[in-house]
């Protein structure tokens, strides 16, 4: 919990804005395997597949958040969540872990996109997205 709270607040710090962006309803099929690591409210709005795991960009009105969940929860690997507002600084998270890497998070912008990614054995990244 503490590393969630750090990474909003490494988040705001970083992309200090406000207002209304990533307006898509999730479907059962991304929210199958999303783990909730994002906290409550969260919804998943997209998600990408990596080597490993899976990326998910969720949202909860307010901000955009990203996590990279494994396949083989328990075995260490080298995990990346990464977000950012288009044309912005990333706010990453990494490291092994055994089940995720993030949560990472930054506010919705109206009229901005959001650039996020993810590593787990491979690299997925989609940028200039969900833009509000």
């Amino acid at each position: 919990m503490l590393k969630g709270i750090r990474n909003l607040a490494t988040g705001v710090a970083v992309l200090a804005a406000t207002g209304a962006a990533v307006v898509a309803a999730p479907t059962a099929a991304h929210a199958a395997s999303y783990n909730g690591a994002c906290g409550s409210g969260y919804g998943v709005v997209d998600s990408m597949p990596v080597a490993g795991g899976t990326v998910y960009l969720t949202y909860d009105g307010f901000s955009n958040c990203v996590v990279t969940v494994t396949n083989t929860p328990g075995v260490a690997n080298w995990t990346v969540a990464e977000i950012a507002i288009s044309g912005g600084g990333w706010v990453p998270n990494s490291g092994n872990f055994t089940y995720y890497a993030g949560p990472v998070y930054v506010y919705g912008t109206a009229g901005q996109c959001v650039d996020w990614a993810g590593y787990l054995g491979t690299w997925a990244t989609r940028y200039n997205s969900h833009c509000g």
